[in-house]
């Protein structure tokens, strides 16, 4: 039988309305729509709720911020299901500041259960039969009005997922596993959308350590002339120039508006004002002085510290070995940047383990023994030192 369609909410009555008859829930699955292939700043566009007997998706944009439902999912009594939660957490810390306090993560459950298609609607259809439509996966929620389809599209990536974590909980329950999972849930509750105001994005770029430190300094430059473009246009970035036009221009670094329009995949329609501008860009960047170019900065590294690479390998074959005997991902087991920290540690004893911050009490409590053992006799690392 099909689903009836869900509540579409966009009033603060409607869905005050709709949390009230909610009294009593104590778990409700939870998805958010953005625009981030279509606009510069991604925000929350619809928010998708179904429990047991409810569904509704909450169109936020004529509401602004519905603070009972903030409310309700900060609440440590309901536990709130997502699928691949980190980016839903972050807009909904950005948009509304909000933290949700009693988290279920199918996605995090089922990595640590070992499933190996972990897509939400791999596990539909691994656990339920179902087939999830994804024609309107790059939809722009921003739009309005939304059609009865795009609703009820939306709806389906919550209509399933209490039974999905019920599946889950049990499977991690038989395993011994659900305290590594609540570990994870409770670690991922602190998500926060995080900007530090910094301008070295365009040191972020994939390709840009192929670049010069003169190529570099235009390259800066023309992130700022497309990031100002798109922030004024609310247009996603690559839809004003793509990452790699502006690698092009900063390693071609065309003169002239002829030698501009000449770089493959410069947007033709791009007019001569803003041509004009990318121009003056690159000789912004041509005219940074040699002392001031910008450079990659260093990481940390331990000096003289020989016995390193051997201490990872070390704990490396242990991880390997654990994660084929629990059937598991080796880097969901313990990934590689949490076993150079217990590297640096160099720990003699399994307690020593609790002093490592990136490592996970159940990490611990897995690969404790097995890391000690085979760091046994191994030298002391040599002290920190940043630069």
């Amino acid at each position: 039988m099909p689903a009836p369609a869900p509540q579409y909410l966009d009033t603060v009555e409607s869905v005050d309305r709709f949390l009230a008859s909610l009294s009593g829930e104590r778990a409700i699955a939870l998805d958010t729509e953005g625009a981030s292939f279509h606009r510069f700043v991604d925000r929350i566009y619809l928010l998708q709720l179904s429990t047991a007997r409810h569904e509704a998706v909450i169109d936020p944009l004529p509401i602004g911020t519905p603070a009972r439902l903030g409310a309700f999912l900060e609440d440590p009594q309901v536990e709130v299901v997502l699928h691949d939660a980190d980016y839903d957490l972050r807009l909904l810390h950005q948009d509304y500041g909000w933290r949700v306090t009693n988290l279920f993560d199918t996605r995090v459950a089922a990595q640590l259960l070992g499933i190996k298609a972990f897509g939400l609607a791999a596990l539909l259809e691994q656990f339920f039969g179902l087939k999830l439509d994804k024609k309107h996966q790059r939809a722009d929620w921003s739009m309005r009005p939304l059609t009865a389809d795009m609703l009820d599209y939306a709806a389906q990536d919550t209509r399933h997922l209490l039974g999905l974590r019920d599946r889950l909980h049990a499977e991690l329950d038989r395993k011994g596993r659900l305290h590594w999972a609540r570990e994870e849930f409770l670690r991922a509750e602190d998500t926060r959308w995080e900007n530090d105001g910094s301008d070295d994005g365009f040191l972020r770029l994939k390709g840009a350590r192929d670049l010069n430190r003169r190529e570099l300094a235009r390259l800066r430059e023309l992130v700022r002339w497309r990031d100002a473009i798109a922030a004024e246009l609310d247009r996603a970035t690559f839809r004003v120039a793509g990452n790699e036009v502006l690698l092009d221009l900063a390693r071609s670094a065309p003169g002239s508006r002829e030698a501009l329009f000449a770089v493959k995949g410069f947007p033709r329609g791009m007019n001569d004002a803003r041509a004009q501008e990318a121009l003056q860009a690159i000789v912004r960047g041509n005219a940074v002085p040699d002392s001031e170019l910008p450079r990659f900065p260093k990481a940390p590294r331990w000096d003289r510290d020989p016995d390193f690479d051997e201490r990872v390998a070390r704990l490396k074959s242990v991880r390997d070995a654990v994660a084929a005997d629990l059937d598991l991902d080796p880097g969901v087991l313990c990934s590689r940047d949490r076993m150079e920290a217990v590297a640096r540690r160099n720990p003699r004893h399994v307690e020593e383990l609790e002093g490592i911050p990136e490592l996970r009490r159940w990490q611990a409590e897995v690969l404790g023994k097995g890391f000690v053992k085979a760091l046994a006799g191994m030298p002391e690392p040599s002290p920190y030192r940043p630069g």
